[in-house]
Formats: C-alpha cells, sequence, structure tokens
C-alpha cells in the first residue's frame, strides 16, 4: 500500500515544487535566467541536473501532500478512496465519512438523471440549501427538463417549462437564455447531433452534479473547491511562463 501511496504522490509532488522552482529562475541575480536573458539577449538553458536539484530543493512534505489529496477526495465525494487514503497515510478527513457518503449519493442522482430524487435528498440533508440559492433551484429545474426532453416527453416538457421554470426568469436575463437554449432542444430531430446537443451529454449532468456537490458542502461550512487542482493548474501555468524565457526539463502534465 505504501509502495502505491508513493507511486502517486511523487508527481503531485514535482508537480508543486514548480512554482517555487519558476520563481527561482526569473529571480533578478547570476542565477536568473530570466536576468541573464535579457542580458544576453538569448535564451538561457537550465541542465537537468540543476533543475532536478532545485526541485528537490523547493520541498514539499509529505504531509502536506497527504492534506491536498484527502482535501480532494472529501470534497469531491470519494468516502471509498478517503477511507483507504486514510488508513495508508494516516491523514484524517477532518469530517465523518458519512457525510461524504450523503454527498456522493446526491450525486450519483444528479449523474443517472433522478434530479427530483436528488433534491428530496439534499433537503433531507439541510432543508434550507435549496432556498437560500435560487439560482442552483432553476438550474436544477431546469436539468429536470432537460431529462424530460431526453426521454421525449414533450408535452409534460412544455408544462413543467410554463409552470415551473418561466416565473423563476422573469427577473433574471441569463437565466432566462439558459432556459431558452433547453428549449431549442425540441426543435431539432436529432437532439444530440443538434448545436445544442451538448445539453444531453454527461457532462452536462456532472456540472450541475458539482454545483450542488458544493452548495451542500457550503452548508455543512466545508471547503466548497478542492485546492489540488488549483495548485496543478497554477503549476502548469508557471512552466508555461517560464518557458517563455528559458529552456528547461518540462514536466509532462499527461505523464
Amino acid at each position: 500500500r505504501s509502495y502505491r501511496l508513493g507511486l502517486f504522490l511523487g508527481p503531485i509532488q514535482s508537480w508543486l515544487s514548480l512554482p517555487t522552482v519558476c520563481l527561482w529562475a526569473t529571480m533578478p541575480g547570476d542565477a536568473g535566467a530570466a536576468a541573464a536573458a535579457e542580458a544576453e539577449k538569448e535564451t538561457k538553458s537550465i541542465a537537468p541536473e540543476e533543475w532536478e536539484t532545485r526541485l528537490d530543493q523547493a520541498h514539499v512534505s509529505k504531509a502536506q501532500l497527504n492534506k491536498l489529496v484527502m482535501n480532494y477526495l472529501v470534497v469531491e465525494g470519494y468516502k471509498d478512496a478517503a477511507a483507504v487514503f486514510e488508513s495508508e497515510s494516516g491523514e484524517s478527513p477532518g469530517t465523518p465519512l458519512d457525510t461524504v457518503a450523503s454527498r456522493m449519493r446526491v450525486r450519483q442522482a444528479i449523474q443517472q438523471g433522478a434530479v427530483t430524487e436528488a433534491m428530496e435528498m439534499t433537503n433531507d440533508l439541510d432543508p434550507e440549501t435549496l432556498d437560500t440559492e435560487p439560482t442552483l433551484y432553476f438550474r436544477l429545474q431546469l436539468q429536470k427538463l432537460i431529462e424530460m426532453i431526453r426521454a421525449d416527453k414533450v408535452a409534460e416538457a412544455l408544462d413543467f417549462a410554463e409552470e415551473e421554470l418561466a416565473p423563476l426568469t422573469e427577473a433574471n436575463q441569463d437565466l432566462l437564455e439558459e432556459l431558452e437554449e433547453t428549449m431549442a432542444l425540441l426543435a431539432f430531430p436529432d437532439k444530440l447531433a443538434s448545436p445544442v446537443g451538448h445539453l444531453l451529454g454527461p457532462a452536462q449532468r456532472q456540472k450541475v452534479a458539482s454545483e450542488l456537490n458544493a452548495a451542500i458542502l457550503a452548508s455543512q461550512s466545508e471547503t466548497t473547491t478542492p485546492r489540488l487542482p488549483s495548485l496543478l493548474k497554477l503549476a502548469v501555468w508557471s512552466q508555461q511562463q517560464l518557458g517563455s524565457v528559458c529552456e528547461f526539463p518540462v514536466l509532462d502534465p499527461l505523464a
């Protein structure tokens, strides 16, 4: 188990060290690649050995990595993975895993198209969650409409749009545009191949599930966004910026 954990955390540690090393490489001074490039008007190269040394010096502790990974698993609702990771790393999830399981069931319901069931489970967790999030409530209702259209329940979809969704758009032009885009699905015989066919794809369900997941987390006073993806995006951006001023061993984000 510790071997598998090392395989997972090793690449992350290298990526999280990148912003610090990229900052070093662009600092003024003899060791700064950006300053050298400006002075010499040519591209500076950083040798692989020096780059590896700098990555090692930009130390990210195992404890920090464990917290980031556990935060990701808990926020995204991976209860079983969080339990295994806790047993392997000793890192506490910081919240009862039963609450993670409840959020996972809500997410899975959305991803399976069972929007009403997901809303009922959300109300069981906290009745105020949807009452205090009108835009989220609209998008859940909109997802219900999408599921009706997916099932070719045209008459039911038209009635639902008029009675439940139209009143919610009266004071919000952006929501009206979302409703109009969804209703456009009815104009195409081949809905999946239409310009708005993406609304029937899995990414649409995933988007709504993520929004609902974040709202439930907020109602529980938990972090709503995992920190690890943001840090990895920063690392990729740092690498791209450094690549414009010097040559260095590039880490492949897909590796």
